[in-house]
């Protein structure tokens, strides 16, 4: 039997929309429940990052558009963003090594919105969600990019994994929000 669940689409039909409604949810049923989501950053009308928010309502930068060639030294880019990796695991680190606390007999709800290219840059964040996804305390609810281009190691060890359910998100939800992820 599955223990934790995936979403899985293309950008734009409605994970990050489907991840909130349902923490929305497990919350007003008293799950406890914690984690992030992420969320596209627009300025006049055009997308230039993403930021992450934790069910708490903290939030910090994910991804900026980068400008020119890079000056640092080292750099994370995923097409025209650059990964602002100290922001992302100052965030989320957190959240994720300590999701057993205070739980008793209930199994808590992680919530990961979501595991793809920009987050696993982060040795830290998949070591984490990888302690989660075997340890027995906490339920991960989350979301995995479609399969394009080269693997993502990570991703497709959940995909593998038999305590995993993997649901394909193939048609867009109702909301009149627009997309929220890429």
């Amino acid at each position: 039997m599955a223990k934790h669940v995936f979403l899985t689409g293309p950008p734009g039909i409605g994970k990050t929309t489907l991840i909130q409604k349902a923490t929305e949810v497990l919350k007003s049923s008293g799950i406890p429940i914690d984690g992030f989501y992420t969320e596209e950053v627009r300025e006049g009308g055009r997308r230039i990052g993403f930021d992450v928010v934790t069910l708490s309502g903290r939030r910090g930068i994910l991804s900026r558009v980068g400008s020119g060639p890079s000056t640092a030294r080292r750099e994370y880019r995923v097409g025209q963003y650059v990964v602002d990796l100290i922001s992302f695991e100052q965030l989320t680190l957190p959240l994720l090594r300590n999701p057993d606390l205070g739980s008793s007999t209930v199994k808590k709800v992680c919530i990961i919105d979501e595991i793809g290219k920009m987050e696993l840059f982060s040795q830290s964040f998949i070591q984490a969600a990888r302690q989660i996804l075997i340890g027995s305390g906490t339920v991960i609810l989350g979301t995995i990019p479609v399969p394009k281009g080269k693997p993502l190691g990570l991703v497709e060890e959940i995909r593998s994994r038999k305590e995993v359910k993997v649901f394909n998100r193939k048609e867009n939800i109702s909301d009149s929000s627009g997309p929220t992820t890429a």
